[in-house]
């Protein structure tokens, strides 16, 4: 029997009550089937999340700024090793709670449309198509290609999502048929064409007027009609209640719960779906309904192997869990992630120039511009700090220098400003480490900046921060300014003054090693921005304005302080395009290196046509096929 058959005989023993608990995320057992009790909410937008120490890969931007999706599938396959592995533990207690589960609800895969929505970094960047082959390599890693899924992928947030997040459960983003299509909706088109993500989350906001949970046109026309998707949907958390609580579009809950059923959201993060049977009653919904929504979710836990004793992946061990080879490819993914924005000459260091490094900066050793959000606990990790002094064989001397921001900031947590100048007036050399952090930009209710939930009010470097960088500079000491962020900030001032810049997008626990390893030159360093570096907040169109028009690189009409696509290596590459498809490489000199070839149109306006990421050595000479 297929899945699918198996699937619709046991759900056709179900009563209608039974049928209706299966709906909810949090599904209780049915001892009399042999049903176990499961719940399907996980996470692992960057690693195995909210379930004890994991292996914390760089950020999901991070990942992105790597352009390399073959090394992107290992990881999502390590990612779901470990998710694997806890699972095969969990489940011997003989149900599962939250976050042990084998449904995972990642990748976000929402374009990165402004760079003050909080959860950007989240996302894979501004870019369509680069989210779209990120995306499908984090997928195909995640979910496998045995005879059952490894982990089932979800793609989210179905759709025109990205911010502001203090609206977001009211908020109607009003869009055209042509950003919908070219912008909005690319990347969900192109992972499930080349994919097949077992399932589809959907947005908190309305689109158009319509719940995005509860859409009759993004989802039963578009979702199920034009793209061909044949999975389940899962609501945002509490998305459900929003739709008569904070859309008004329906009068109670059992109207919202019906709306979104009958229009194919077939599973309900929150509680929402305590009210299908009134809505039964109120004739609203149909039995039938229910039945086929109920099967498709328990074709995924048949496909999951959840059922049965002959599953490829019941033997992977608990030890894989931050394993060597995990931390290894951590360091390697982390390294590829860092983009090198400025370099006058002055990196690689040369170790033999200095006697006394100045690490100074409130990013230098914080464990939290590591891991991101939507994050395991490495029970290891490494913070730039650390990394440095380990590496150098000199005199390392550090000070925080300030405190993050304003915010939460008290009059007993010191005044560190005179430090940071003392410290950076005893160096031959300063390695300023700042930016944000996630608690400054994230998700309604994890971050908070002043009167902002989760997003940011502008792209400046925050005032104490600003007021020791301009501090800092006075001291004429050559200066490598470290920008820690998981989004755009607004560099104007550190690209003229520091003799390199270098981004980092909160690059994991191994962040600090491979920061290293890119300074004092065992590797070149070779991510590329996915996302454009503006010069002001005043570039940017108002927020709340889904238009396309001057947004990311692809319609900006102004001059980016670095582009989209922008990084920098070590090496001297020559790119001698020989045809419209095909480019020849040289490396002249330098170092050995990655690289990451971008072809790009430029008619009617730029776009990324594709990418490859390949390995070049000095000397050598490669030509890359598109």
């Amino acid at each position: 029997m297929t899945f699918l058959e198996r699937a619709r005989e046991l759900v056709s023993k179900m009563t209608l009550e039974e049928k209706m608990a299966q709906m909810r995320y949090d599904a209780p057992a049915i001892e009399r089937l042999g049903v176990p009790a499961y719940n399907w909410w996980n996470e692992c937008l960057h690693g195995v999340a909210r379930q004890g120490c994991a292996t914390v890969f760089p950020q999901a931007i991070g990942l992105a700024s790597s352009f390399n999706t073959e090394l992107m599938h290992k990881v999502a396959t390590a990612i779901s090793d470990e998710a694997r592995a806890k699972y095969n533990e969990f489940k011997r207690f003989g149900s599962t709670e939250q976050y042990q589960g084998l449904t995972f609800w990642s990748p976000n895969i929402n374009i990165f449309r402004d760079p003050r929505w909080g959860r950007g970094h989240e996302t894979y960047g501004e870019d369509p198509l680069l989210t779209g082959k990120m995306g499908v390599a984090f997928i195909k890693g995640l979910q496998g290609e045995g005879k059952y899924r490894k982990l089932d992928a979800t793609i989210k947030h179905y759709a025109v999502h990205s911010g502001p997040e203090s609206e977001r459960h009211s908020f109607d983003a009003i869009v055209s048929d042509a950003d919908l299509y070219e912008t909005y909706l690319s990347a969900f088109k192109y992972c499930i064409e080349n994919a097949d993500p077992s399932a589809v989350m959907g947005a908190y906001n309305r689109v158009n007027g319509e719940a995005c949970c509860a859409s009759k046109r993004l989802l039963g026309d578009i979702l199920y009609g034009e793209l061909g998707f044949k999975g389940y949907v899962v609501s945002d958390c509490g998305a459900i209640r929003d739709i008569h609580a904070g859309h008004h579009i329906t009068s109670c809950e059992a109207e919202s719960v019906a709306l979104a059923l009958n229009n194919g959201c077939q599973l309900n993060c929150g509680d929402a779906y305590l009210s299908l049977y009134e809505a039964y009653e109120m004739d609203l919904i149909s039995e039938e309904t229910i039945t086929e929504a109920v099967t498709k979710l328990f074709e995924a836990r048949f496909r999951l192997g959840m059922f049965d004793d002959d599953c490829e992946y019941d033997n992977i061990p608990f030890e894989v869990v931050e394993c060597d080879e995990h931390t290894a490819l951590n360091r390697k993914m982390a390294q590829q992630s860092i983009v090198l924005l400025k370099n006058n000459g002055i990196l690689p260091l040369d170790k033999s120039k200095y006697k006394t490094i100045a690490v100074i900066g409130p990013n230098s050793d914080r464990f939290s511009v590591l891991i991101g959000n939507y994050n395991g606990n490495p029970s290891k990790y490494v913070t730039p700090l650390r990394a440095i002094q380990e590496e150098f064989d000199g005199k390392v001397i550090f000070s925080a220098g300030c405190h993050p921001s304003d915010i939460g900031s008290c009059m007993w947590s010191g005044y560190p400003l005179r430090e940071g100048i003392i410290c950076a007036s005893k160096a031959d050399l300063v390695i300023m480490c700042m930016g944000l952090n996630p608690g400054m930009e994230g998700e309604e209710g994890d971050a908070f900046n002043g009167d902002v939930a989760g997003d940011k009010k502008d792209i400046e470097l925050p005032a104490p921060q600003k007021k020791l960088f301009d501090e800092i500079i006075k001291l004429g000491k050559p200066v490598i300014f470290v920008n820690i962020s998981g989004s755009c900030i607004s560099l104007c001032e550190q690209d003229e003054k520091c003799d390199a810049v270098i981004q980092c997008f909160y690059p994991g626990a191994q962040g600090g090693n491979a920061l290293a390893d890119i300074l004092f030159g065992k590797v070149s360093p070779s991510g590329r921005l996915p996302v454009t570096f503006y010069r002001s907040t005043d570039d940017l169109p108002p927020f709340r304005d889904y238009s396309m028009k001057n947004r990311t690189y692809k319609f900006f009409e102004g001059d980016p302080l670095y582009p989209f696509g922008h990084g920098l290596t070590y090496a001297q590459i020559e790119e001698n395009w020989i045809s419209e498809n095909e480019v020849e490489l040289t490396n002249k000199g330098g170092m050995d290196t990655s690289y990451a070839v971008l072809k790009f149109k430029h008619e009617p306006h730029k776009e990324l046509l594709d990418f490859k990421k390949v390995f070049i050595r000095v000397g050598e000479k490669i030509t890359v096929t598109f």
